[in-house]
């Protein structure tokens, strides 16, 4: 998982997809001071941000958390049980 925001990677899939940061932010609902925030690792994305960008970008939910920082949520498509939870929870302590 990426420790920063990778707005490299960011940038180089919005210019393959003919996409511009001000796309992002309408699409997130956001200005775009606040998207160069994110660029700047000075903002978290919410779980619903990762689901829009993964559409927006043609990647998976997985990617764009993993590209967009180490507490960026990933979404989930259903909710977990009360033991994957518990397995999940282990597994990161351990």
């Amino acid at each position: 998982m990426a420790l920063f925001f990778d707005s490299d990677w960011f940038d180089a899939r919005l210019a393959s997809a003919g996409l511009r940061r001000g796309d992002v932010a309408m699409a997130l609902g956001l200005s775009e001071s606040q998207i160069a925030e994110l660029w700047k690792d000075q903002r978290e994305l919410t779980a619903q941000n990762v689901r829009v960008l993964a559409g927006l970008l043609g990647a998976t939910p997985a990617e764009i958390a993993t590209r967009a920082g180490m507490s960026t949520p990933a979404p989930r498509d259903a909710p977990e049980s009360i033991e994957q939870r518990l397995a999940r929870v282990e597994a990161e302590l351990a």
